[in-house]
Order: C-alpha cells, then structure tokens, then sequence
C-alpha cells in the first residue's frame, strides 16, 4: 500500500508541475512581467490576482506558472547531464576495472568531498551568470551518486553467466556494456535521476537567491524568493509563501515518486513488502 501511494501521489504532484509549465500560456492571467503596474503593487491574494501582487505589481500566480518551465527545465536538463556523464564513467569503471577503474573511483571520492553547491558557484564564477551558465554547473556537480550506482552494479552484472556467453560469441566490450550491462542498470540510474531532479531544483532556487540563476526580467521559482526577501518583514507573506509552496511540493513529489520507482523497481523491496 505504501508503495502505490508514494507513488500515485508522487507522480501526481510532479504531474501538476509539469501541466503548469506545459500550459502557462494558456493558464497564466498576466503576462509575467511585462503586466507590471506600481499601481497594485502588493495586493493580497484575490480575484484579480489569484494569489496577490510582488512589490512590482506583477501577478504571482501568473510568475508561478511560468517559472515553473525554467525550474523545470533546470532539473532535468541538469540531471540528464549527471546520468549520462555518472553512467558512462560508472559503466567503463566497473567493467573495465584497472586503473581506469582507480581513476574513476578517485574522481567520484573527490567529487564526494567537495559541497557541489560550492562547486556550482565556483563555475558559475568562471562562466558568468545565466541559465546556460546555471545548467552547466549543476550538470557537472551531482554526476558522482549516479557514478557509484552504475559502477556498483557494472561489477556486480559482469560476471554474470550471459556476460560471459557475449564475450564467447565475440562481442566487443562496447557492445557488452551497451546491450547487456546497461539495459539491467537502468532501474536504479532512473530512480536515482528523480531523486537528483528535485535537488537540482532546491539547487537552483538557491543559486538564483543569490542572484547568479536565471536573470530578470524571467522568472524562477528560486529568484522569486529572493525578491521577496523584505515581503516578510512588512508582512507581505503571501509574496514567499506562493513560490515557495511551489518549490516544496514539487520536490516532494519529485522524492516521493523516486521512492515509489524504487519500490517498484527493487526485487528486494517488493518481497519486503509481501
């Protein structure tokens, strides 16, 4: 029962997500930022403006919905760069072994042991704000845990009888690693990505706190929350609390379905659960 239900509601606020992103042009009531009128700024939530007014009098709802395809699109196209960069290393490490192996494994530890939000700004230091900029660093800073998942199971699949009965039959290890390894990793390398989306997305909300995500006028979730740094003490809460509830539930969504695919997708779990 848990298994289904961290699933369904799992993919189900994730869902919600993605429709908001997909339909902002058809959703959104205002225009994101070029609707901004001094005239309503901070305006509680209320007909008009669904859930209020920035300090700019831009509609939150409407910013909302539109930042979530840049959210979005951080997470993914970030992610997507850590599995293919921590598949590949992960993949040749294990099935190669040797001292490419040591060099792969001595890579991942030192990637562990430096904070990748660190790590993030120092690049974002040498390539400049932005979001290409944004997509790169958090591409390039998350690959290890995907790494150790591709790596531990290259050992564990290699010395398996129908491994061996390819390497008879000729097979180059290219082709080995690509239709015979591969195919039975891709289980915990997709839950492994889920779970890295959602930290790619608290990733990049607070990058763009700071000022060094995505640049005005567009709007992300992250620099949202960062113009309204001073709502909360003139006690506009509505101008965080909207962007940050999106950040919270997407996360949590995304978190909860990487728990459901786990379960799904792990032998182990569903005996544990029978």
């Amino acid at each position: 029962m848990r298994l289904r239900v961290n699933l369904v509601m799992g993919g189900a606020l994730f869902a919600l997500a993605v429709g908001a992103a997909v339909l902002a042009p058809l959703i959104a009531t205002h225009h994101p930022f070029l609707d901004a009128n001094l005239m309503n700024s901070e305006l509680p939530p209320g007909s008009e403006y669904l859930l209020g007014t920035d300090k700019q009098g831009r509609d939150i709802y409407s910013r909302i919905v539109w930042g979530a395809q840049i959210s979005l699109m951080v997470g993914v196209v970030s992610q997507l760069i850590n599995t293919v960069i921590g598949t590949m290393l992960g993949l040749t490490g294990g099935y190669w072994g040797g001292k490419w192996d040591d060099f792969v494994s001595g890579l991942t530890n030192l990637m562990l042991s430096i904070p990748s939000l660190i790590f993030a700004l120092a690049i974002i230091a040498v390539l400049g704000r932005g979001l290409m900029s944004l997509l790169i660093a958090l591409g390039l800073t998350n690959w290890s845990f995907t790494c150790r998942i591709a790596r531990a199971s290259a050992l564990s699949l290699k010395s398996q009888g129908y491994v061996q009965a390819a390497k008879t039959l000729g097979y180059s290890d290219m082709r080995i690693m690509l239709t015979q390894l591969l195919p039975n990793m891709v289980g915990p390398i997709i839950v492994i990505g889920t779970l890295g989306m959602g930290g790619a997305i608290l990733a990049e909300a607070a990058l763009s706190f700071l000022g060094l995500g995505v640049q005005p006028p567009w709007p992300s979730w992250g620099s949202m929350l960062s113009d309204a740094r001073d709502a909360i003490i003139t006690g506009q809460v509505w101008i965080p609390l909207f962007p940050g509830l999106a950040i919270f539930f997407t996360v949590l969504g995304l978190n909860l379905l990487g728990d459901g695919l786990r379960d799904v997708l792990d032998p182990q779990s569903k005996v544990r659960s029978a």
